[in-house]
């Protein structure tokens, strides 16, 4: 049986990507460590529409 850890999977979302006003979404997949870092995650991640680094915030 799998022990349960404090590991979360989360949805990091592109805040510069909704105010642009282009279709589509650039969201990444992580894991992080909830009893480390219970406030939301920030991470410069690459966007590929909009061709440059950005925030990525974690969404619920």
């Amino acid at each position: 049986m799998a022990k349960k850890g404090n590991r979360v999977q989360v949805i990091l979302e592109c805040t510069e990507h909704k105010q642009s006003g282009q279709p589509g979404t650039s969201r990444y997949v992580t894991n992080k460590n909830k009893k480390n870092t219970p406030e939301r995650m920030e991470i410069k991640k690459y966007n590929p529409i909009l061709r440059k680094y950005t925030i990525h915030k974690e969404i619920k």
